[in-house]
């Protein structure tokens, strides 16, 4: 066999995904493989000059919703513009398989009030190919994209197929229904679902209001679902939780970890109305992995916050009656509207407007509230808050928010800091990150359209925590950590062997832009983006899918069905 490379990526600084210290060296590629890392002789093959780049594994983000977006699109933006080669979908227990025609709207409801895509988005592009959800897999078996995909099964898809409107409305499951559940599980992971997630948070909702299916699943039906995974000796558990009751809630979750055996993943954040339980929740973790169980949490290195203007899905004044009245009108005659001084004392006379809507104490909030900059802050001071700035200026809160919302053609925006925050610092952040039993999660890829846009975590983490954690340690969250956590051990590093899903990163010219709406949903649907610069290259499968941030028209992603060993035996590390 000749494994002389296709391509060599030259005298860039490696950083291999190991956690060990960066080296320079040089990366050899045949295929889809790496098969020389090290000091790799010229051999006539195509070259690329790394010199003065870091050259890192490809990021695995393991905490996405591109549920939908993987049936109708090519390109996983913003995603891949981010250094992510491979993608995991199917988290908090929300997807479309498997699903009968009679429940399409009931998924995409659901979807839609739980991750902020819009109905109409999800009603055109969902092609709904498939029924149950290995035909979902051999739907997406056919498709091509521009970054590996791999998926979970979804706790509420499942509830609803076996369980019907029971099901929907949470009605406990009987053990005839659970079985059922625990067969359609291992049936999934079998087919290629590297797993199984759930959600236990009031928070989610569907767009009716109705609360998320599996909300009040009891222990048994968990219980029964996760030996699905233990049948089929594969598989991981994701799950959110809100905790309210910490031990009770984590003691149910410690016993189906110890009885299905299966690793298990939670989503962990510094809560503002309870800022230490994180604290409480970690430790149980530490003490759960020290008892032999494997519980991870899943964290985030930069507040989990909301994005605000009109523009988006909210704005201060969303549930202002003079507002709503116009709410549906193009942005530019909402401006023009919103603009005259008779609207403006309007709606300041009817602020905050009322609404049941958990978010609105939360968006009409100003000493919580920042203006965000061209440079986006993610760490602003309270000083520079809405209320804080309207008080040196002698102004009301709500009237120089207004003002400033108007800015920019009505494009401008309004950050708000939400979990990972209640201190005014990442003090939380920083100590889950350097626990070795988190990783990196949390940043939605594909969800939340108009309201966050946090899957540009990943270059985050390399600019805000590089020089803080080390390097070698944040591409190690960012790789080798995320895909070992969910099986598959052939990615996340730079070794013989390895798939060659590698990035070319400029670490002087590294930089995250303002957030953008922009209009590439199906029906002319919205979603913010995030622009990036620095990366001068990305490559997934050996081939190079963008180029100095620009697509080069290469789709090597596919799906990846099941869980992957790390490559049996090493090859040489040097030719």
């Amino acid at each position: 066999m000749n494994d002389a490379p296709d391509l060599i990526i030259r005298g860039g600084t490696i950083v291999d995904g190991s956690g060990q210290p960066e080296f320079r060296g040089d990366i050899g590629i045949k295929g889809d493989r790496i098969v020389a890392v090290g000091d790799v002789p010229a051999n006539g093959c195509e070259e690329t000059d790394a010199t003065g780049l870091w050259v890192t594994p490809g990021f695995v983000d393991i905490h996405t919703h591109y549920d939908g977006h993987i049936t109708w699109a090519t390109h996983l933006e913003p995603s891949s513009s981010h250094g992510v080669t491979t993608v995991v979908t199917g988290n908090c227990g929300v997807g479309f398989a498997p699903c009968r025609p009679e429940d399409r709207d009931r998924l995409i409801g659901l979807m839609e009030g739980v991750e902020d895509i819009p109905g109409p988005v999800l009603a055109t592009g969902l092609p709904w190919k498939w029924e149950s959800f290995p035909e979902y897999l051999d739907f997406l078996d056919n498709r091509s994209f521009d970054m590996d995909v791999a998926v979970q099964i979804p706790h509420a898809p499942v509830r609803v197929f076996v369980m019907g409107d029971r099901g929907a409305a949470g009605a406990p499951a009987t053990p005839s229904e659970i079985a059922q559940m625990r067969e359609i599980v291992r049936n999934a992971v079998q087919a290629g679902a590297l797993g199984f997630s759930t959600s236990r948070s009031i928070n989610h909702r569907a767009s009716d209001g109705s609360p998320t299916p599996s909300l009040k699943a009891t222990e048994d039906e968990l219980t029964g679902i996760s030996l699905g995974l233990t049948d089929a000796d594969q598989g991981v558990v994701q799950l959110i939780s809100d905790f309210d009751d910490p031990e009770p809630e984590f003691a149910m979750l410690r016993r189906i970890a110890r009885q299905s055996r299966r690793p298990m993943s939670m989503s962990l954040m510094q809560l503002p109305h309870a800022p230490r339980r994180w604290r409480t929740l970690l430790d149980k973790i530490i003490q759960a992995n020290a008892d032999g169980l494997d519980i991870k949490a899943q964290v985030c290195g930069r507040p989990v916050g909301t994005i605000a203007g009109l523009d988006l899905s909210f704005n201060p004044f969303s549930f202002c009656p003079s507002y709503q009245a116009i709410a549906s009108q193009p942005l530019e005659e909402r401006v023009a509207a919103l603009a005259t001084p008779e609207m403006r004392e309007k709606i300041l006379g009817e602020f905050p407007g009322k609404s049941d809507m958990p978010i609105a104490p939360f968006i009409t909030n100003f000493a919580n509230i920042f203006p965000m900059g061209a440079i986006p802050d993610y760490e602003p001071s309270r000083t520079d808050s809405i209320a804080a700035r309207a008080e040196r200026q002698g102004m009301n809160p709500a009237a120089l928010a207004y003002d400033l919302m108007l800015r920019e053609d009505g494009r401008a925006m309004f950050y708000l800091p939400a979990m990972n925050y209640a201190d005014g610092n990442m003090d939380a952040a920083e100590a889950m990150l350097r626990d070795p039993h988190t990783i990196l999660g949390l940043g939605d890829g594909g969800a939340h359209c108009g309201i966050i846009c946090d899957a540009s975590f990943t270059t985050h983490m390399l600019i805000r925590w590089a020089s803080v954690l080390g390097l070698p340690a944040v591409v190690k969250a960012l790789t080798a950590d995320t895909a070992g956590a969910v099986g598959l051990g052939d990615r996340g590093q730079l070794r013989p062997g390895y798939r060659a899903d590698i990035n070319l990163i400029d670490p002087g010219n590294l930089f995250l832009h303002k957030p953008e709406m922009v209009d590439d949903l199906p029906e002319q649907g919205s979603r913010l983006h995030q622009r990036a610069d620095g990366y001068v290259a990305t490559i997934v499968g050996g081939q190079v899918t963008r180029w100095h941030g620009e697509r080069t028209g290469a789709l090597p992603g596919r799906l990846v069905r099941g869980a992957r060993t790390a490559p049996a035996a090493e090859l040489s590390p040097a030719i």
